[in-house]
């Protein structure tokens, strides 16, 4: 099971995002003791969970399964953000002591936190390998000076260089970098710079996004103003298609739509996301999901305070149909090189929403973007840049 602590707090906002973040860093201390109050108002929740096969959530009655108690812990710990690392360390260790304190940490076998490279230095990350975190995912977005300043980016690509260094020498040896592409004005060759680079620096894993024009966005705004020059779609394809042959030959695994890692280095955390298992969220904007459940906290600190004030927790609840269950499984499954399990689909949903799957599965298994073996499904490299379309063609609703 994973715990999953939301750090909103930004110097500055990126064009792109469209994330909740703030740069009202006086509220860290305050907010910091409304993350550990939530915990411990949440921790008969945790222990509530249970395992179970699911029934009663099938198109069609099932016979009743019995269901085994069993006593949670978490194996993966993950701060996420906003950007974590403008947190000062000794709030960091606040937080951290804190937890530990009321969930037992001692499973937790990944920890990762978000950092920019603006923000790293040896002594910062050897402090933050002390309070235990083994993994560290920066957001570089690329290599080049003009296309970070495009964005807002605070960091320069020397700095992003450097900031790897620190980590190895500090002693974490599990890094991972964010890549951007189709970033306004980008060029091929620029993205092959980008990619050689980030082989170059010989991380564990690499994760990287087709840039999204998201509405509310400073970035959706200069689009609609013709204030940036948008990269064809044909461009953003060839882009692609350039990273997973590069990383491929580099000896990554490409084991998620947007995901590569070396042997041995997936996302432990995320992949929970992907496989469908229950996680915990903490925080302004987190979200919670215990199997049937889902739990979304405000996207508001000042709420988020608030309503922890009055010694309730924040969350808003709510309990998903069975098909949007499914929704949720097929999407997040085919996501990865796993694929979906149709013999899966069949013992959870029954066999309706078996056989919709198959049916409108079939076209595109014909058209060599989905292919089945052994009674799974997945995404075909000519199929992932139209992942979305196929996935929303094989949802219930």
């Amino acid at each position: 099971m994973g715990l999953y602590i939301h750090i909103p707090y930004c110097k500055s906002k990126c064009i792109y995002c469209d994330f909740y973040s703030t740069p009202q860093v006086e509220t860290m201390k305050q907010y910091v003791h409304a993350l550990l109050h939530e915990a411990k108002l949440r921790q008969e929740e945790i222990c509530s969970l249970f395992v179970e096969t699911r029934p009663a959530l099938s198109a069609e009655p099932r016979e009743s399964l019995t269901t085994q108690r069993i006593i949670p812990h978490f194996t993966t710990l993950y701060l996420g953000g906003g950007t974590p690392s403008v947190m000062p360390i000794n709030l960091l260790t606040t937080l951290i002591t804190g937890l530990n304190d009321i969930f037992d940490l001692s499973h937790v076998e990944e920890f990762t936190i978000e950092v920019n490279p603006d923000d790293v230095n040896r002594e910062y990350v050897e402090e933050l390998r002390q309070l235990g975190v083994n993994r560290v995912s920066m957001g570089v977005q690329s290599f080049n000076d003009s296309e970070l300043r495009a964005i807002n980016r605070r960091h320069t690509a020397r700095q992003a260089i450097d900031a790897v260094q620190a980590i190895k020498d500090a002693g974490i040896n599990n890094v991972s970098i964010d890549l951007i592409y189709g970033l306004p004005d980008q060029s091929l060759d620029s993205w092959r710079h980008n990619v050689e680079q980030a082989i170059d620096l010989n991380v564990q894993h690499i994760s990287a996004y087709c840039l999204s024009y998201e509405k509310g966005t400073r970035l959706w705004v200069m689009r609609e103003h013709g204030k940036v020059n948008e990269v064809s779609d044909d461009d953003c394809i060839a882009m692609h298609n350039m990273l997973v042959e590069m990383l491929k030959d580099a000896d990554f695994e490409h084991y998620e739509i947007s995901n590569f890692a070396r042997p041995g280095f997936r996302s432990r955390h995320n992949s929970s996301y992907w496989n469908f298992a229950p996680y915990l969220g903490l925080g302004a904007a987190a979200h919670s999901f215990d199997g049937t459940t889902r739990r979304y906290n405000p996207s508001s600190i000042k709420e988020y305070i608030a309503k922890l004030s009055n010694g309730t927790p924040a969350f808003i609840e709510e309990n998903l149909e069975w098909w949007e269950r499914y929704d949720e499984e097929v999407m997040l499954r085919l996501r990865t090189s796993d694929g979906l399990d149709t013999n899966l689909i069949s013992k959870h949903y029954g066999d309706s929403a078996y056989n919709h799957l198959l049916k409108q599965a079939q076209p595109f298994i014909e058209q060599g973007l989905l292919k089945i073996h052994k009674n799974t499904i997945t995404i075909t490299p000519q199929g992932v840049m139209m992942s979305d379309n196929i996935i929303r063609n094989l949802m219930w609703g």
